[in-house]
């Protein structure tokens, strides 16, 4: 694909660079610049890294795994490829990196080391649902992923402190859930907004009541990758 891009004289450093959340077209010319210039490509999941590279043709550079299991171990190595000159790249298997995906280690020892990083504006599914929810957003709190178990009651009680608009995400398999659990947390005409699959072919935004998000889950069954969006005070 020949894209006009302007190239930009890059440091030895970090760079996290976000990557689309579905749609394959949500990216941004800095990125896919860096994604052709950077030496080394630190990815969460490289499979799906080099599927993206593909679709834009852009020659690999080298792709490392980087990613919540190997964290520890990695990052002395980024850190030392930095130090040696290279231009590293980090990427979440989709969105921006360190929202509720790998990359706060990483982003601290470089840091703590005095090196060059610089963070790009990207893809993301917490503001697109905060847009989509009608609430307010001038004030907003987003607390990723609930506990699956542990602590998932305090969790979920100490919601009921924030008197912003609070943005959740939830995996597919408890979202029925969470609504049933936001339900006895919260009274039943608290309003929310359920936004599914978000940039993707079947994207929908279920607003409403808890009583009427509830009745929904009854009728229909709702798959996909969920944002919940919680109205404030």
């Amino acid at each position: 694909m020949n894209l006009v891009i302007k190239e930009f004289d890059l440091k030895p450093g970090l760079y996290l660079i976000p990557t689309p959340i579905g749609n394959l077209q949500d990216i941004t010319l800095r990125s896919l610049f860096l994604l052709q210039s950077v030496d080394v490509l630190a990815c969460e999941d490289t499979r799906t890294t080099k599927k993206l590279l593909d679709l834009y043709e852009i020659s690999a550079p080298k792709l490392i795994s980087y990613h919540n299991f190997n964290e520890a171990e990695k990052t002395p190595y980024i850190v030392s490829l930095i130090k040696d000159g290279n231009k590293v790249g980090l990427v979440s298997e989709a969105g921006t990196p360190l929202l509720s995906d790998p990359g706060f280690r990483i982003v601290q020892a470089i840091i703590n080391e005095g090196l060059h990083m610089e963070a790009l504006p990207g893809a993301n599914a917490v503001l697109p649902a905060l847009a989509l929810s009608g609430f307010a957003t001038h004030n907003f709190v987003f607390l990723g992923f609930p506990p699956q178990k542990k602590n998932r009651k305090t969790f979920l009680n100490n919601l009921k402190n924030h008197k912003e608009t609070i943005v959740l995400y939830e995996s597919p398999f408890r979202i029925q859930k969470l609504v049933k659990e936001l339900g006895e947390i919260f009274p039943n005409t608290k309003r929310i907004a359920l936004c599914r699959e978000i940039t993707k072919v079947y994207e929908e935004t279920i607003r409403g009541t808890l009583e009427e998000v509830t009745k929904v889950f009854e009728e229909r069954t709702l798959k996909g990758e969920f944002v919940i969006v919680i109205e404030g005070e």
